[in-house]
């Protein structure tokens, strides 16, 4: 798997465009990974980090390939000119996410429940954290303490139409019941919304 972590300049509109609409960013990520006459596009997630410092915005990206960041050469400005603006390394899942090891994590996710068709999110802490409680069960590992450290509405447009979602910050603890499982839990995302920076797993991988 390959993480990569970009510090945008919000000094560029195109990087302001991007933080204000999440279809907008996953269109300019998607540049990385996309070649000309390919089918299909290899899955990517990524998440806008929570910083302290609004001047160094940062988004993680992950992919279990490498992705080719060459195009952002040709929007001068849109990464920090500080030397520090684009950072990639490989890493192996398989040296941490070993049966009941226990380890810390990060989830930005999409909660939801479907009612009569409909896909709803799920805003009360409790529900979410619930939520949170099955996906484990479904992709191999046991939470072992949480917290919602974030939640927001996501407001953006795809294709004229306006789309809104709830993206809640998951902080925690959590024990490996099963390392297959979760390891494809981090490579595919969890819940709804990759599109819009929700289902990126963090682990404290290792390169």
């Amino acid at each position: 798997m390959f993480l990569t972590r970009l510090r945008l300049d919000p000094a560029s509109a195109k990087a302001r465009r991007d933080l204000s609409n999440p279809y907008d960013m996953h269109r300019t990520l998607v540049r990385a990974f996309a070649s000309e006459g390919q089918a299909r596009v290899p899955r990517f997630l990524w998440r806008l980090e929570p910083v302290q410092d609004w001047r160094r915005p940062e988004v993680l990206v992950s992919a279990d390939q490498a992705g080719e960041w060459s195009f952002l050469d040709a929007e001068p400005g849109y990464l920090h000119a500080d030397g520090q603006g684009l950072a990639m390394r490989e890493v192996d899942l398989s040296r941490v996410v070993r049966a009941d090891a226990p380890l810390r994590f990060r989830l930005a996710a999409n909660p939801t429940v479907t009612r009569n068709g409909k896909r709803l999110g799920l805003v009360g802490e409790d529900a979410q954290l619930e939520w949170l409680g099955r996906q484990g069960e479904r992709h191999g590992f046991e939470v072992q303490a949480a917290l919602v450290s974030g939640g927001a509405m996501m407001q953006g447009r795809r294709q004229g139409s306006r789309v809104s979602l709830l993206r809640v910050l998951f902080d925690g603890v959590l024990r490996v019941r099963d390392p297959q499982l979760l390891q494809q839990a981090v490579l595919s995302g969890i819940g709804p919304g990759k599109a819009f920076g929700c289902g990126m797993l963090s682990l404290p991988v290792r390169a």
